[in-house]
């Protein structure tokens, strides 16, 4: 019976070589996209690709400790789409924080407020109506005039909030302390596949945003220090002179230089006197952010993340004296950003600054980060580092997070791993990767966790949400590069990226790039692990050892086409490890044999997969 079960093994994988290649699912709005010509199945943008922008002057005015602010927006948007639009949709995140606001978690009564409150909206001059009693998330506003192709429209808004007392991805960190994230009503992103972006926002799953230009001024007492997405354009204006000459010093400076210290807090001379307008500028970017305290300190240096221009980018701190961590957090951020624009994904961080701020959310936003204290300094230094790695994924390619958080999150989670293994050595990065993205996963056998990568990830539920899009896609990123090599990864890698930079790919973009610009037909392994409802689960189904070979049959029960290494103890008490890479699954979905040729005897084999964690490893091991 064994001989006629090899045989048929070996029949299989002689047949599948003939077989055609894989195709992959394709929804019908993508399919669309392939028959308009705005996208294309060698993964580059088609010929017809356009997406939309605008321009963004916005003025903010903030007195804490009082919570309200007002600000007033100019929008210039520009519809490069073919089609004729007759509406605009806003997005108006903050009013996750209404009463009876749908969420998917619970929320606190320091969490509530009266969400924004539009007081005046004007269309090319003409003013119209708001009425914000009952808006969501999403506000569709009927145009007076219909925005035909390659016409824009200019559109003035005056609106106010109050910022949360609760404090998470925004709101009051503390009395005199705010993080501002989603304060400005915004157009949303109408795209080539799926028209109008109106998901609802659940206060969970994050953003899509197209590529804007933005001008800011926030108008704040003296005393109070604003740090926020763009370039300062008026250090000197709003800066004392000795402050000012710091900040500029820091930005030629690999030496942390504290700009602002407890006894500068004291002093109260650290700003211009009166009222100051801190005036900020950032280009094709797809979000602003901004801190607002005089009760943080301020550090900054710099740092060269090209050498062949000799580029050098800022990096700052912004945090209370009492978060120790915070002391070294510039130079956390000073080793991730030279270690991301060296390395991987070896493309130079694209913006001139990365500010990270002390607050409560663990959050990303172009040029600034939102991150926990920690007292543990790998978990603080680990949790920049993944922060900062979404400079890449989504904002250097503006992916949907709301719908493919594997794209960013996945991706983010695959850098945190590979400059872990830089930082505490490869034993603990995987011991550390393993506990804290997969452990969950494949552990919990119930059907959620089996949901395909590619389910739309603003349907998922909080635990199938993270595991999705944090650690089995990573996983499926980290086994493409150990299946292509390093150097081929890259290159793919660095080509999509290059092909999407500011713009929006979807994953069919990122999947047909990687097989193009590999050169390689991965269909199979993109249906099997983003597709699929498979997990991580081999065994060793049978052994057989003569004079000078052992025969490995693996039965792969899980689907997923994981690597995994072959460990043999012989008699003599010597080891010997043997890597499989995923290619073995290529044309054996189910069971592969494996051919060792050795004249030791074989006392032990172990079926080991690293990162890759078995979910029955009980049934990874043979004994003779």
């Amino acid at each position: 019976m064994r001989k006629s079960f090899i045989t048929a093994c070996v029949a299989s994988l002689v047949m599948g070589s003939f077989s055609f290649a894989q195709e992959l699912y394709v929804p019908r709005d993508v399919k669309k996209a392939y028959e308009n010509e705005t996208r294309s199945k060698s993964g580059k943008p088609g010929k017809n690709y356009w997406q939309n922008s605008a321009k963004y002057k916005i003025n903010l005015q903030l007195d804490p400790p009082n919570r309200q602010v007002t600000g007033s927006e100019e929008i210039t948007y520009t519809n490069n789409s073919p089609n004729t639009l007759s509406s605009l949709n806003f997005k108006l995140i903050l009013n996750n924080h209404k009463p009876g606001a749908a969420r998917l978690g619970m929320a606190s009564d320091d969490y509530m407020t009266n969400g924004i409150q539009i007081d005046s909206y004007v269309e090319n001059r003409i003013k119209k109506g708001w009425n914000s009693k009952h808006d969501g998330t999403n506000k569709m506003i009927k145009l007076e005039t219909p925005l035909q192709p390659g016409e824009s429209v200019h559109l003035s808004i005056n609106w106010h909030f109050e910022v949360s007392k609760q404090s998470g991805r925004e709101g009051a960190i503390l009395e005199n302390t705010f993080f501002l994230a989603y304060f400005y009503p915004r157009v949303a992103v109408y795209d080539d596949y799926m028209g109008w972006d109106t998901m609802t926002f659940f206060g969970m799953q994050e953003f899509y945003n197209d590529f804007n230009d933005y001008e800011i001024n926030v108008s704040v007492p003296e005393d109070f220090i604003v740090w926020s997405t763009g370039d300062l354009l008026n250090a000197e204006e709003v800066l004392q002179k000795k402050y000012a000459k710091k900040l500029e010093k820091s930005m030629q400076s690999d030496e942390v230089i504290r700009i602002v210290t407890p006894e500068d807090l004291t002093e109260k001379e650290i700003t211009k006197a009166g009222t100051n307008t801190w005036k900020w500028k950032a280009k094709n970017i797809t979000d602003v952010a901004i801190a607002v305290s005089n009760e943080y300190n301020w550090d900054a240096a710099s740092v060269v993340v090209d050498s062949t221009a000799n580029r050098r980018v800022s990096v700052q701190a912004a945090y209370d004296d009492e978060s120790k961590d915070f002391h070294e957090m510039v130079n956390y951020g000073h080793h991730a950003l030279n270690w991301f624009s060296h390395h991987y994904p070896g493309i130079p961080y694209p913006y001139s600054k990365s500010t990270l701020v002390r607050g409560h959310g663990d959050m990303e936003y172009p040029m600034m980060v939102n991150d926990n204290s920690h007292e543990d300094p790998d978990l603080a230094r680990f949790v920049a580092e993944h922060e900062i790695a979404h400079t890449y994924f989504p904002f250097y390619m503006g992916t949907n997070e709301t719908r493919f958080g594997f794209m960013d999150e996945g991706w983010a989670t695959t850098l945190e791993h590979l400059i872990g293994i830089e930082d505490l050595g490869k034993e603990k990065a995987v011991e550390d990767f393993k506990n804290f993205r997969i452990k969950r996963w494949i552990t919990d056998d119930n059907m959620e966790q089996d949901v395909p990568i590619i389910t739309p990830s603003n349907i998922l539920s909080g635990p199938v949400y993270r595991n999705n899009s944090y650690g089995k896609a990573a996983l499926g990123y980290l086994a493409l590069k150990d299946m292509l090599g390093d150097d081929l990864f890259k290159k793919a890698l660095q080509g999509y990226m290059d092909r999407w930079h500011g713009k929006h790919p979807i994953p069919w973009d990122f999947f047909y790039s990687i097989n193009d610009l590999s050169g390689k037909d991965l269909n199979w392994f993109w249906d099997r692990w983003y597709f699929k409802p498979n997990y991580i689960d081999v065994k060793i189904e049978s052994v057989q050892q003569d004079n000078n070979s052992v025969e490995i049959v693996v039965n792969n029960v899980g689907g997923m086409p994981a690597p995994f290494d072959v460990k043999l103890t012989f008699a003599d008490g010597s080891t010997k490890n043997i890597h499989q890479k995923s290619t073995i699954w290529k044309n054996a979905e189910d069971t592969f044999s494996i051919q060792i040729e050795t004249a030791k005897e074989v006392k032990a084999i172990d079926l080991e997969g690293g990162i890759w964690m078995d979910a029955t490893p009980e049934n990874n091991s043979w004994k003779k």
